[in-house]
């Protein structure tokens, strides 16, 4: 897991439809994504992040249609279907798919998302994330809470340290016990 100084720029997939996304159109997107991104940018240089799951179990109630059928079937008797597949309902303005890359490269990772919205039904938009990252932070504070040290490090995203909690979290525990000491002797 590289942190989130390694790739500084992201672009997302965000869509523009109240939908339930199968979870082979999301695999084809992820395929068709992944492929433009290690053809174009590099194998080591972006990491994809498929956001929405696909718990939704879909269901047929499989009914025949041929000849001497109407013997056979029960129409809508008992209609609880088998299971048919796995979706995943998505709102307006949920991110699918997000790509975490260098600020060079962030084009190539928006023309990869620009393909893979052809695996989905429905519209979708692009959007270049003014983010660090996967974090929540601009990338102006980013820098600014990292340089006081308001940021914890936390895989490919960050923690942010409040200004709630114990003293010794913002100055320290070092310097908290020596400021304690003094107050002490006084």
């Amino acid at each position: 897991k590289l942190p989130c100084d390694e790739f500084p720029a992201a672009a997302h997939m965000v869509c523009d439809e109240n939908q339930q996304v199968t979870s082979e159109c999301l695999e084809a997107a992820r395929i068709a994504t992944n492929k433009f991104m290690v053809t174009n940018a590099g194998r080591d240089f972006f990491h994809i992040r498929m956001r929405p799951h696909p718990y939704h179990v879909l269901r047929i109630n499989k009914t025949l249609s041929c000849a001497g059928a109407d013997r056979l079937s029960t129409g809508m008797r008992g209609a609880f279907g088998k299971p048919y597949g796995t979706a995943a309902r998505v709102k307006i303005g949920q991110v699918l798919i997000s790509i975490r890359t260098k600020d060079e490269k962030v084009q190539i990772a928006a023309e990869a998302l620009r393909r893979a919205k052809f695996k989905f039904a429905g519209r979708q938009k692009v959007h270049i994330s003014s983010k660090m990252g996967f974090t929540k932070f601009q990338k102006e504070d980013y820098n600014k809470w990292k340089a006081s040290g308001r940021l914890i490090p936390d895989g490919i995203s960050v923690q942010w340290l409040s200004s709630r909690g114990p003293l010794y979290r913002l100055v320290g525990r070092q310097a908290y016990k020596e400021v304690c000491e003094q107050l002490d002797e006084d």
